[in-house]
């Protein structure tokens, strides 16, 4: 298995491939499952760490997205604070999205959907954006991808991204600054254990 493994699709993880993992989420120990074949599948990785760590309290409720979701630290963090907020978790891999569906349901988030990108209506809006993208699949891709998705920022709208800083976060906040254009601002929020935390705000 190569180490981008984990970004293309994969099928459901059998029974035997279940691993259950004890993890803090919104500030309680959860218990989650996971398996081989996905980001992270041992801990909430590093960088996904420092966003949850330094990321604004979100809002009371509204539509909120995670991209590249895996099995569900982000989204479920979200779910965990915000009951009354719509969760959307959007993944390549099908066997992240099956865990991170097992794990919405054993927690009781009800209002988490895991889907693939292409079942996301083009017209979904989002009030919050909270990821931790998949810098390694490449910054054409990469560059894709956030020009896919942070347009979707509803009006007032606020996007936050987890980069390490030796894998181009500067870099990409300058990219971000030019690519979004007028009506977006584009700044740093946080800097921690060799990760920047990105802000993207769209204009109300």
């Amino acid at each position: 298995m190569t180490s981008n493994d984990h970004y293309f699709t994969a099928r459901p993880a059998s029974a035997e491939e279940l691993r259950s993992l004890r993890v803090e989420l919104a500030g309680r120990e959860v218990e989650v499952v996971t398996a081989p074949g996905i980001f992270s599948p041992d801990h909430v990785d590093h960088g996904t760490q420092v966003l949850l760590d330094h990321a604004p309290e979100p809002p009371a409720d509204g539509r909120f997205l995670d991209i590249g979701c895996g099995w569900g630290p982000i989204a479920l963090t979200l779910a965990l604070l915000r009951p009354d907020a719509d969760i959307t978790a959007v993944d390549v891999n099908e066997r992240a999205l099956d865990l991170c569906r097992r794990n919405a349901e054993s927690l009781g988030t009800s209002r988490l959907v895991a889907a693939l990108p292409e079942q996301v209506p083009d017209d979904a809006a989002y009030d919050l954006i909270w990821s931790n993208p998949p810098i390694r699949i490449g910054k054409a891709a990469l560059h894709d991808l956030l020009r896919t998705w942070l347009p979707r920022l509803a009006p007032g709208g606020a996007a936050y991204l987890v980069v390490q800083k030796n894998l181009g976060s500067d870099s990409l906040q300058r990219w971000l600054v030019d690519s979004l254009g007028e009506g977006y601002a584009v700044g740093r929020l946080a800097s921690s254990k060799g990760f920047r935390v990105l802000e993207v705000r769209r204009a109300g």
